[in-house]
Parts: C-alpha cells; structure tokens; sequence
C-alpha cells in the first residue's frame, strides 16, 4: 500500500538512501529541504541508488526555525503523511552548544510536535550509544529521570554533537509522551556503505576511516585487541527503518540497528588495507594518549580526526538478539559485513582517494 512519508535530512547520506527505498516501496516522500531548488539532483540520485524520482518532492523549511521554517500551505499538504521520518541534524565535530542543540535539539522537538499534532508516527534516528547504558551513566546521564541530567557538563564530556544527539533523543521522548504521539526509535550504529555497490558520502566517519588508512595516517590501531567500531550497512538500516515504520508492533520501542558480526577495529582495518593494498597498522595506541594528541590542532588537522569521534570506538558488546528477530519477522537478510567493507573501501578510494568525483 503507497502512503505518504515526510522526511527531514533526506539529502545526508542516509536519507538518500531512505527516500531510494520508499520511493522503490512505492510511497510518496516529501522531503524537507533549506534549498528547494536542489530537488533536481537530489531526484537523480535517488534514481542511481534505486529509487523512483518522480514520487520525491520538496517541501522548503528549515529545523532551525519556527515550525520548522513551513509555509500555511507546506503545512496542509504535510498533514497527509502518514509516517515522518527524522533524520535531520547538523553533523560536525567541534560544534557549539549553542548551534547544536539549535538545530539538533530544538528541531528534533520541532518535528516531534508536527508529528503529534497531525498524528503521523515518528521514526527517530538515534544512534547506538543511547543503548550503552553503562557509558550514559559515566557522562552523567539521568536515564531514569533524564530531565535532571546537567546537559552542559555532558557537552563537555563529549562533545557538542554527540551531546546534542543524546538530548534530543530523551527531550523528543518527553514531547511524545506529553503530546500523546506515536514514535519508533532506531539507533543506528556507524553507517558503513551499501552492502554491494558500496556508496558512501566523502566526510562519514567510516570514509575518513578509510582515507587515513591508505594515506598512511592511520599508523596504530586505536585502542587495544577489545576495541571494535560496531556497523551496520545504510542498505540494511534504511529497510530496517521502513519496516520500522509500518509495525504496529513497533510503537513505543526502540531498535538497535547493529551487526554483531562487525569486525574488531584492528580486523576492519587488516580487511580494508588488504583490500586496497595499503599497509595495515601493528601496533596499538592507547585512546587516552589519541585524545590527548588531537587536542592539539595542528596534529588533528593533519590526521583529520577528532577526539570526539573517539567515544565510538568501543570495548561493550551489545545484544542483538532483538534485531535479529525483527529482521527474520520482516523477511530481511543479513548483508556480509566484511564483504560490504570490502565493497566500501573501493568505493572509497576509486572516488575519494584517486582523482574521482564520486557520487554526491
């Protein structure tokens, strides 16, 4: 059955691929969109990755705005969605608190009252750290009374996008609850590139993973053996989403979207380089001394990394036993995450690394 489906951050990485699954679904998707006039090329991408461009349209507005920036007559038209799907987020290391929690925080409760008013099911896009209880407590998260959590002391701990991920995820889980709304949550875990083509966007963290490795940046294994950066490939996620969508069963819940046979980081960077023939990494580096290091800006600008992406780097396993269920309820299979690793780091170093120009 087509339904309707409105979609911030559709033009990123993962919204692409979402609108190329829901329009190839059959669905209409409205998308929001600061620059209207893009809708063009963001159709034709949507073409190449699978999608059906003509069911793809724009709806002008802004997270940042009130309303989120939509016109009286944007507005009625978005009232037949049936799903809405919140992607939309600034992502940057070295953000302000103020920015981020502008757009990420106070957009997020945006989208979440548009939903709950025209009472459309809202689909969050968290991220797997919300299901690490153990690091939330260590930052200084209240997950049992999260309103009481000192949000400016968990920026400083980790970081003003990262932070403002995590409270947007607790404050639009109280505007639902307030506002009656229906909502799913899935929490993505690093997104590596389609399982078989695999695309990804220049500046996601697994590209620039990739790029540091075959430039030879990447000398030492961050972290120790235990140390591993969970996946999950955007095909599998944005299906994972969309069935997310139309469950009944999925009111209320929350999803980790992770495969558990992602590699250990020190693997994942052996399978890459092999791949591409570069020189895998021997030795390890503690993250402790890496975070202090990139705290010095001529070091982090020359190995184009981030003490705050260190945080996602992990030594905690998860359960995935739940995911595992619910892809078998949906008929979805399992892609080869070391195969798509493999598929992705090709891509990668054919259009970001070589000369080429990739695909937008």
């Amino acid at each position: 059955m087509s339904v309707e489906c409105f979609v911030t951050g559709g033009t990123g990485f993962i919204g692409q691929h979402l609108i190329a699954c829901l329009s190839s679904k059959g669905h209409t998707v409205r998308v929001l969109m600061r620059r209207p006039e893009r809708l063009a090329a963001l159709r034709e991408q949507v073409d190449r990755l699978g999608g059906v461009a003509t069911k793809v349209f724009a709806v002008a507005g802004d997270l940042a705005q009130e309303n989120i920036g939509l016109s009286h007559a944007d507005r009625e038209v978005l009232r037949q969605s049936r799903v809405v799907f919140h992607l939309g987020a600034h992502f940057a290391w070295g953000l302000s608190m103020e920015h981020a929690r502008a757009v990420n925080v106070e957009g997020s409760r945006r989208v979440a009252l548009l939903a709950a008013e025209q009472d459309s099911r809202l689909v969050m896009f968290g991220g797997f750290m919300l299901k690490n209880a153990g690091h939330l407590q260590r930052i200084g998260i209240d997950i049992a009374h999260p309103e009481l959590t000192n949000w400016s002391a968990v920026y400083r701990r980790v970081g003003a996008y990262e932070g403002s991920k995590l409270e947007a995820h607790f404050s639009t889980l109280g505007v639902m609850s307030a506002a009656g709304g229906e909502m799913a949550v899935i929490h993505p875990a690093t997104v590596c590139g389609h399982s078989r083509t695999g695309h990804i966007l220049d500046g996601q963290p697994l590209a620039e993973l990739i790029r540091n490795l075959v430039l030879g940046k990447l000398t030492a294994v961050p972290g120790t053996a235990d140390h591993w950066l969970p996946l999950v490939t955007v095909d599998d996620l944005v299906e994972m989403a969309a069935a997310c969508a139309f469950d009944p069963a999925m009111a209320g819940k929350e999803l980790l979207a992770l495969d558990g046979q992602s590699p250990g980081l020190r693997e994942l960077l052996t399978e890459v380089a092999t791949q591409l023939g570069a020189k895998p990494p021997k030795h390890h580096v503690p993250l402790r001394l890496l975070k202090l290091l990139l705290g010095i800006r001529p070091i982090a600008r020359y190995l184009n990394a981030s003490a705050e992406s260190l945080d996602f780097i992990q030594t905690a396993r998860f359960n995935t036993a739940e995911v595992e269920r619910f892809r078998h309820k949906h008929g979805i299979a399992k892609p080869d995450m070391r195969q798509s690793l493999r598929n992705t780091a090709v891509f990668v170093e054919s259009n970001y690394i070589t000369g080429g120009q990739g695909i937008s």
